[in-house]
């Protein structure tokens, strides 16, 4: 059975979430932070040998004022996050046991996990060298002239001369178009090897998987949820606490983790 590393970027702006007490993964969510909940199901699982949570150095001390038991207990390394994405994901990679054999990067604001979704995308990954949960883009997609006139051609078009952005340019076809979710599994060299061949201060990845994509070596999908979903803005939090009600989980044999909370797992 490989060895497994998980790390949970937290060091994010969370810019869109609007709550002036809170980042997104750290606010309260059904009586534990939403992070924890991110957490639970890796640490339930025996080929999972060490968890990370990337913080940003701005949060580090109100999150060891808050999470420091936590981490102790649960035996969760904490390590600093960088300017960019990119640079979190690395701090966390220069953190991974040297006896480890796969990683799993997992969005610390998605908290509604399932453990049959794990199992599903860590197999792809043994298998593969590289896999993601994703789901097939369902919804019409309309790509948008954002803050731009309306023009066909070189000639503003009539009737929309004065118009400055959110008109429609075209309708992108659906087919074959997946939206990617986390957990995304790699082999441990595989993810150190893509990150080695990003230049310094790229900001442009939004995801591990683009980096392994890059090397030219293939990406498996696994097909997840709509409900694993990735909180935004605080509304979320309230669609969260309903899905986590109807998630298939399992109470560990005998265990239940310091800070579960019991009714969770009914």
């Amino acid at each position: 059975m490989p060895n497994y590393a998980v790390i949970l970027p937290a060091a994010g702006r969370s810019s869109r979430f609007r709550d002036k007490h809170y980042k997104k993964p750290f606010a309260p969510l059904a009586r534990r932070a939403v992070w924890l909940h991110a957490a639970q199901q890796f640490l339930d699982r025996e080929d999972v040998k060490q968890l990370l949570i990337v913080v940003a150095p701005e949060d580090r001390e109100e999150f060891d004022r808050k999470f420091e038991a936590n981490c102790m207990l649960l035996d969760i390394g904490v390590c600093p996050g960088g300017a960019q994405r990119a640079d979190s994901i690395r701090n966390a990679l220069g953190q991974v046991r040297a006896d480890i054999d796969m990683v799993a990067i997992h969005d610390a604001a998605r908290p509604c996990l399932a453990a049959q979704w794990i199992e599903r995308v860590f197999i792809s990954a043994e298998k593969h060298g590289a896999a993601i949960l994703a789901i097939p883009v369902a919804a019409t997609l309309k790509r948008v002239n954002k803050g731009k006139q309306a023009k066909k051609g070189k000639q503003v078009v009539e009737g929309f001369s004065h118009a400055t952005g959110n008109q429609i340019v075209e309708t992108v076809a659906r087919s074959d178009l997946w939206a990617a979710q986390t957990p995304q599994v790699f082999r441990r060299e595989l993810l150190l090897e893509a990150y080695a061949a990003l230049p310094s201060g790229d900001p442009s990845p939004t995801d591990d998987a683009q980096l392994v994509e890059r090397l030219g070596k293939p990406v498996m999908v696994v097909e997840g949820s709509p409900l694993n979903l990735k909180i935004t803005t605080r509304d979320d939090l309230r669609l969260a606490e309903q899905i986590l009600r109807i998630l298939p989980k399992a109470k560990p044999d005998g265990f239940s983790h310091p800070f579960a909370a019991d009714d969770l797992w009914k």
